[in-house]
């Protein structure tokens, strides 16, 4: 299984705010250049996270993104579900749908397998994905201060 674009920046977004300094609250535009993905692509994600109460976003002198204590404590598991929605691996009535739909055992199986992914990353929390050594090696490859 890979994760779309938009679930890994939003769980590297929210690394990256979980190790920010208290003073640090990069922009929008900050966190998309440290990144390196288009601006457009990490204002969406952060309309989400912000939607979902995961990220304050203030504009404006002295604005910036800092994460909440919702956004600091959120599962993985629910995150990655929100972001990747509850669709199934294969997509077995497409446009062409399979002919083995109606016996077949491998959608199910997938299936259970998507489900043990999720249920191995619910207990998971973005403050897990931080702790040391993890939150000081994200702040060693900055690229400028507080950057990532």
């Amino acid at each position: 299984m890979r994760l779309l674009r938009s679930t890994d920046l939003a769980l590297r977004l929210l690394m990256r705010l979980a190790v920010a300094g208290g003073g640090s609250s990069p922009t929008t535009r900050e966190v998309a250049a440290d990144m390196d993905v288009p601006y457009t692509h990490a204002a969406k994600v952060v309309a989400e996270l912000q939607h979902l109460g995961l990220v304050d976003a203030r504009r404006g002198r002295g604005g910036g993104l800092t994460l909440t204590e919702k956004g600091r404590t959120a599962s993985v598991g629910t995150l990655v579900r929100t972001f990747e929605g509850d669709g199934d691996v294969v997509d077995c009535e497409g446009a062409t749908p399979c002919p083995l739909n109606s016996g077949c055992r491998l959608r199910g199986a997938l299936r259970r397998a998507q489900e043990a992914f999720f249920a191995t990353l619910d207990p998971v929390t973005v403050a897990d994905i931080v702790a040391e050594p993890t939150g000081a090696l994200l702040l060693g490859i900055s690229k400028g201060p507080g950057a990532v």
